[in-house]
């Protein structure tokens, strides 16, 4: 995007480092790529000698180790690993899995169970795991079967030395926050390189930083839904040292009875969220958490989530549906940040 549509609200970081100019010379690349089931997408303002292989290379490197390490999906994985230990044993943690699962045990006390790292039995009876799509819903017979072997307080984690004790039946479930770690490591990598200007995209998930070959922000809109409330005018964020995390229940559900069933479980029930979200946008400086504020705000609603963002100071964006159509709902963080 060139320049915000007109009419449209653009949201800004309240602060901005004063060194923000592009390098003079600088050469403006692109790059794309496959990773963690999605596609992802590259623009940078880089200096000679670091040309769209090497930026491709360094952030597919960083995806695909974060998949070798958290994708249940893979199974020489260290979560498949974890999730067909036997009862009592510890697991040994690579650095990167031990800050998610540090990220997400937090976010589970925070939102009292409502996000929970630990329901991967239940992401597999819903379909939405790696055992594949189902024709319909358990029972609750089998959904109150997997989630006694959920629960994130089951869990012995240890920061240092880093492992992890599996407390018997019990499979992790990161797919809340990984792919915005993915994000953060693969960001690092370009920053660590020196590329201070770019925009990454990884399904859905975006972290920007500086600016664009013409001095002017990383613009993206919020994607516009089917069914919104006449009036409300686009939303357009800079992305400048930011990160936008989205959850929605229209990019994966399945349709039982005429009901669209999203693929945000409710850890507390072990079914779908019924709170009438039907999308999350969370901005923050690191993905990883960004995403996280989306599974977790998702799962409890408007009401309940805005009052969680107040708390917080979380910038997020809910679109809700209501009798008159979708409806937005701003947490006061992210109104501050709209440029009126």
């Amino acid at each position: 995007m060139h320049a915000p549509p007109p009419g449209a609200r653009v949201a800004v970081p309240l602060s901005l480092p004063a060194d923000l100019a592009p390098p003079p010379g600088g050469l403006d690349v692109e790059a794309s790529g496959l990773a963690m089931g999605v596609t992802w997408t590259l623009k940078a303002v880089t200096l000679p000698g670091l040309g769209p292989e090497v930026l491709a290379r360094t952030v597919q490197g960083r995806l695909d180790a974060v998949v070798a390490e958290m994708s249940p999906w893979e199974l020489s994985s260290h979560i498949s690993a974890f999730n067909r230990a036997p009862a009592g044993a510890w697991l040994d943690l690579p650095e990167g899995f031990a800050q998610v699962m540090t990220c997400a045990l937090e976010m589970a006390r925070l939102g009292q169970g409502a996000f929970d790292p630990t329901i991967g039995a239940l992401t597999d009876l819903w379909g939405f795991g790696p055992a594949g799509p189902v024709e319909a819903p358990p029972t609750p017979e089998l959904i109150e079967a997997a989630l006694a072997r959920a629960g994130w307080e089951r869990l012995a984690f240890e920061a240092q030395p880093r492992r992890l004790r599996q407390p018997g039946g019990l499979a992790l479930d990161l797919s809340g926050i990984a792919k915005g770690f993915g994000v953060d490591q693969a960001a690092r990598a370009l920053l660590a390189l020196g590329v201070r200007h770019f925009l990454l995209e990884v399904g859905g998930e975006l972290r920007g930083e500086g600016l664009k070959p013409d001095g002017l922000p990383w613009w993206v809109e919020l994607e516009r839904l089917e069914g919104e409330v006449e009036g409300q005018s686009p939303v357009v964020l800079a992305l400048c040292g930011l990160s936008v995390a989205t959850s929605g229940d229209y990019r994966r559900y399945i349709i039982h009875e005429g009901r669209r069933l999203a693929h945000t479980l409710d850890p507390r029930t072990g079914r779908p969220s019924e709170r009438g979200v039907a999308c999350v946008n969370v901005l923050g400086p690191e993905a990883m958490r960004a995403d996280a504020w989306c599974t977790l705000l998702s799962v409890v609603g408007a009401e309940e989530g805005l009052a969680l963002c107040a708390a917080h100071g979380i910038p997020a964006r809910f679109m809700v549906h209501t009798k008159k159509g979708l409806e937005e709902r701003l947490s006061p963080a992210f109104q501050a940040l709209l440029d009126d």
